[in-house]
Parts: C-alpha cells; structure tokens; sequence
C-alpha cells in the first residue's frame, strides 16, 4: 500500500463527497480524522468522485453518504467500474461506512418509483423498492451487538428493502429495513450500512470510538468528546421519554 507521506498510517477516503452529502455527512469523516489525530494516529484524508480514477484497496477507511436518488444511481454506473476492486476490499475486512441510501447500491436490484429496474452490484441478495411521492421519516433508537451503549439518529428514506439477513442493529425506536421492519441495515466483516443520519459518528461518540478502535487494532481514547457525550446522553434520554410515554 503505497502512502504519499511514509509518516501516514492510515489513508481514508470520503468517496463523492460532492454528491452523496445530503445532511452534512463530511461530519463522519471529520470525526474519524479528529478522533485518529487525538490518539496520535497520523492520516490522510481523499476526496474523490465520479470524474476521478478510484484506486480503492489503497485505502484503511472508506466513507460514503446519502444522495438524491438520481445521484444514487448515478454512483452506482460510476462503481459498476471498480466492482470487483470494492468486492475485494470488503472480502478483505478493510473498513467501509455507508450511510443513507449510498448503501442500497449493493445490493442485487433497486426498483425505482416509475417501476424501472436497476441492477446493484450484486455483493448481497436484497432488493430495494422506492416510494413515489411519500418519505418516510423518524427519530431512531437502534441496538447493536457488541455495542452496550444504543445508537441514536434520524432517517430520511424513501425506500424499503427486503432480504438482508446480515443486519447491523435492532429497532428500538424508528424506522427498519422494511416498512414494518424490527432490524435496519447491514453488517458484513468491517462493512457497515445504514440509512441512521445525525451525522452517525458525530450523534454516537461511542460507537465512533468503536470503529475507530476496531480500524488501528488498539483501543482509542475518546475522553475529548466530552460535548459530544453529553449531547448524545440529552438525546437518548428525550428519545426514551418519548418512546416510553
């Protein structure tokens, strides 16, 4: 793995940073590179998009966020190119983070709401069905194995899908998979996807610290989140008020 500096330990790519960036979500990078350059972890951050030569398995950590529907099938043509390069880099174990409805592409169909039919990449056999007109939104409050504290987030999504047997969390509060769904998401080896806005490293500092951790092979420190703590603590207590009144 080539680095354009020999003191950089991780290389991290945020991937069409330009057009899947729907609420902000170059916050999830940020925090990755905040969190890596507090624990004395040096990196570098890419940002490349469609009209850029994509050399994936040089990467650690790679990050990709919600788009419009058009601009998701418009990733989609662009990644049917390095399919077998971003297979590979999944089947490695090397850490992808997709969140929104960037995820959907990897999947074997998206049926878009005029009923057109759109061929996924194929890496896991569910299927995506949009919605016309309605989005369906919702606070959430999702469980994940292994992660003792909940996560917490919005979701924004005009989309159900069907046939993922590798979710990433239970529904405590919110919206799933499915339109009456009780898991969201997906999880496979270091890849994660989920539709869980906020941005998700930005609302969920321990669920930062994980990845980060699960990334350098060692525990990071997360002391310095001390404002993003408390925020996520205010949230998930107003959040369970609600759910429980």
């Amino acid at each position: 793995m080539q680095r354009t500096h020999p003191e950089i330990e991780m290389k991290i790519l945020h991937l069409y940073h330009d057009i899947m960036n729907l609420y902000g979500e170059y916050a999830n990078v940020a925090a990755m590179q905040r969190m890596l350059e507090k624990n004395n972890v040096p990196c570098e951050i890419d940002k490349l998009s469609v009209n850029d030569k994509l050399s994936i398995m040089e990467y650690d950590f790679i990050y990709v966020g919600s788009g419009t529907e058009s601009n998701q099938k418009y990733v989609l043509e662009h990644l049917m190119a390095y399919k077998d390069e971003l297979k590979e880099y999944i089947e490695a174990g090397k850490m992808l983070l997709m969140t929104g409805n960037s995820f959907e592409i990897l999947g074997k169909t998206l049926k878009d709401a005029k009923e057109k039919v759109y061929e996924g990449l194929g890496f896991f056999d569910f299927s995506v069905k949009e919605q016309e007109r309605t989005r369906n939104t919702a606070d959430a409050i999702f469980m994940m194995e292994g992660q003792e504290n909940p996560l917490v987030g919005f979701i924004n999504k005009c989309s159900t899908i069907e046939g993922i047997n590798m979710p990433l969390f239970q529904v405590k509060m919110g919206l799933g998979n499915e339109a009456k769904g009780t898991t969201e998401g997906i999880c496979y080896k270091n890849f994660y996807g989920t539709h869980l806005t906020g941005p998700i490293l930005i609302k969920n500092p321990y669920f930062l610290i994980q990845i980060a951790s699960d990334l350098c092979g060692k525990e990071m420190n997360g002391d310095y989140l001390t404002y993003e703590k408390a925020g996520y603590e205010i949230t998930l207590r107003e959040l369970t008020k609600r759910l429980e009144s």
